[in-house]
């Protein structure tokens, strides 16, 4: 390297460090915020994932406080959460509504016939696109949306009782 190339290198250098070191240490990951909460839910209408069961819209959320859930059979946090979204609508007195996710019909009906549906309607999004205008970034994702129709409360991942206590069940406290 030329010796009248090692001094722009080493400020351009100085500067990338001191803008990441400033970024990195006021940076949460946990509190970014998400660019649907406070906002109303997407207009979307899922047919039902399960035979015999209702599908799911945006119009389904609107007038009550809901708990939202997308899943998959083939997502294996989406199965170890499971159980804690079985007993949350008899815990909570709020409706529990699962949007399946990019799944296979045949694979998600049996998972939810094995293991028990915890889901008041559930939706069935093929393609992903209801997703993907809810901003998730896979699943499990988990929302509360208020009588108003807006999302108000977000968790990215699976929910497990720690969760649930800290978190999800304050959420619903106010909004009861």
């Amino acid at each position: 390297m030329k010796p009248q190339h090692v001094l722009p290198l080493a400020i351009f250098l100085t500067i990338a460090v001191a803008f990441g070191v400033a970024f990195y240490m006021n940076f949460d990951p946990t509190e970014t915020p998400f660019a649907i909460e406070g906002k109303p839910v997407p207009a979307f209408d899922l047919p039902a994932a399960v035979e015999g069961g209702d599908g799911l819209s945006a119009a389904d959320l609107q007038g009550k406080v809901a708990v939202v859930n997308f899943f998959a059979s083939w997502c294996a946090p989406c199965r170890a959460e499971h159980p804690i979204l079985a007993g949350l609508e008899t815990r909570t007195g709020v409706p529990v509504y699962g949007i399946a996710w990019k799944d296979k019909p045949a694979d998600l009906r049996a998972w939810l016939a094995a293991d028990g549906n915890p889901f008041s309607r559930t939706g069935f999004d093929a393609n992903g696109r209801v997703g993907i205008d809810w901003g998730i970034s896979g699943v499990p994702e988990t929302f509360i949306v208020d009588r108003t129709g807006k999302v108000v409360w977000r968790f990215q991942g699976a929910l497990n009782e720690a969760v649930v206590t800290k978190s999800l069940l304050p959420a619903l406290q106010g909004l009861k």
